[in-house]
């Protein structure tokens, strides 16, 4: 058996042309001012591309082709098994180019190149194939009627779907959106961040290969507080799917409500609590389980267990332990198939990070890490190294409010209940971990946590046959699962009077 050489990510990315146009009607077109933006790899700070700058005028484009291509009825009327047929092609395409689009999400992300073939590509594929596959399997439902008549209970596509997704994983969360709004048989206009178009505005062409309907998919590459609001205000846009920060979520719930009271789906942000008690079943897979729960994808990311409560009595062990492991976790370059930690999203992010961990240090809490040197070759300013905050409480705002970082705050909690009263006291409610040896005791807690998602004796683990979402500041409606098709589809009610049926 022969095995190909492993690829040099830095040539491929030296000759990489990717496209940067909108998707709109099925086909690409520069954005109607002519306007562009630029694309700036993190771990370089050079420009990869210039992208169309999208703004109301292209989206109003957008939603008319996708609107149009609905009323059309070549997508939406199509069977079930239709649907699936190219939808799997899509996949399978996706599949073949995802050494193309792995890379493009690093150059846009600066996340590890490992992340994006291991994790990022095998979990948006995975997603497509599943949602491909559910479609011709859900039923309709009849009600329990008199006789004489046929009550039914519909499921229907709504018609233009907008998703608005972010930048820490661009594919996989824009394929938990327009999968199942696609498999229902509605059109879907995506806009992807700013900060990590490339791999979004390439879905376009793979699309139209697998024989997607012009105008069934539209890719809206912009800036959020243009294109973005312009989709969240639109009277044709009957859906809006979100993941993203709580405050952009609460600006697109008053759009909604300013306009025409379009379902709205939000998944925003966390400050996951991670309890780890005394009788811990196995400690050193819970300290390594901590420490990626936080700092993969160096920390940008929603559920992370970025508050570790610590029984008093294993504390200290605990801690040592976790100390050890961050220690391995050495920032590198991106492009190298070795790095493990890769960069944060920009320089700008990076410093708002620098600053909470500051914050955390005058409201008194303690820095058990070092301040790294910036590694050769890499800028020092989206790099921010594995940091771990002991000794903090809930009353400090590092401990309050969502960093998107590579930063844990660590809390002493004496038993059960003071973890779970800590772990609720927080805006948020995304997810929880609870780690201990007494099932039934974790069974009765899970219904004490306040969160959408508990983990226990595991973090951060799910598949895409589970819902995930959260309560409270980290939004409403469930992404993933069977659940996803109530954020696109309608249940509309048929009667049925047989009476003087002929």
């Amino acid at each position: 058996m022969t095995h190909s050489p492993a690829p040099d990510w830095h040539a491929r990315a030296r000759v990489l042309a990717p496209e940067t146009r909108a998707f709109i009607g099925g086909r690409y077109v520069d954005a109607a001012s002519g306007a562009v933006f630029e694309t700036i790899n993190p771990a370089t700070g050079h420009a990869t591309a210039q992208v169309s700058a999208c703004t109301a005028e292209d989206a109003s484009r957008a939603v008319a082709a996708a609107r149009a291509a609905f009323e059309a009825g070549h997508w939406a009327n199509a069977s079930p098994a239709q649907r699936k047929a190219v939808l799997l092609r899509l996949a399978d395409l996706i599949d073949a180019e995802h050494e193309h689009l792995a890379l493009l999400e690093t150059l846009d992300t600066g996340k590890p190149i490992r992340d994006s073939l291991a994790i990022d590509l095998p979990a948006t594929i995975r997603c497509l194939r599943w949602f491909a596959e559910a479609i011709d399997k859900l039923y309709d439902e009849i009600a329990p009627t008199q006789g004489n008549v046929l009550s039914m209970i519909r499921r229907a596509p709504l018609g233009v779907v907008a998703a608005i997704v972010p930048w820490n994983f661009p594919l996989v969360t824009a394929m938990t959106k327009i999968a199942p709004a696609l498999a229902a048989g509605n059109s879907v206009v995506l806009k992807p961040s700013e900060l990590s178009p490339l791999s979004a505005l390439a879905l376009g062409r793979l699309a139209a290969e697998a024989g997607l309907p012009d105008g069934v998919l539209n890719i809206l590459p912009g800036i959020g507080p243009e294109a973005g609001r312009a989709l969240a205000l639109h009277d044709d846009v009957a859906a809006l799917l979100f993941t993203g920060s709580t405050a952009v979520g609460k600006l697109l719930m008053g759009y909604a409500a300013q306009s025409n009271l379009k379902s709205v789906s939000l998944e925003c942000g966390g400050k996951s609590a991670n309890i780890v008690l005394r009788d811990v079943p196995d400690m050193d897979r819970a300290v390594q389980a901590a420490a990626m729960g936080v700092f993969q994808n160096q920390g940008q990311i929603c559920n992370a267990g970025t508050r570790l409560l610590l029984d008093a009595p294993i504390h200290d062990e605990f801690l040592e332990n976790l100390l050890a492991v961050t220690a391995t976790l050495r920032p590198g370059d991106p492009l190298n198939p070795e790095t493990r930690f890769g960069t944060l999203i920009s320089d700008a992010h990076a410093t708002r990070v620098r600053h909470w961990v500051a914050t955390g240090l005058s409201e008194g809490a303690r820095r058990l890490t070092p301040d790294t040197p910036t590694p050769p070759g890499l800028r020092p300013e989206a790099l921010v190294p594995p940091t771990v905050l002991a000794d903090t409480t809930n009353a400090m705002s590092v401990a309050r409010e969502e960093i998107f970082g590579p930063v844990l705050c660590v809390m002493r909690v004496n038993g059960l209940e003071d973890a779970i009263a800590k772990a609720n006291d927080s805006p948020y409610g995304l997810a929880a971990g609870l780690w201990t040896g007494d099932v039934s005791a974790a069974l009765a807690a899970q219904n004490r946590l306040n969160t959408g998602f508990v983990w226990i004796n595991t973090l951060r683990v799910g598949d895409i046959t589970t819902p995930f979402g959260g309560v409270k500041l980290s939004g409403q409606g469930r992404d993933k699962s069977l659940h996803a098709f109530d954020n696109v589809t309608q249940r509309k009610s048929v009667w049925l009077d047989l009476s003087h049926a002929s």
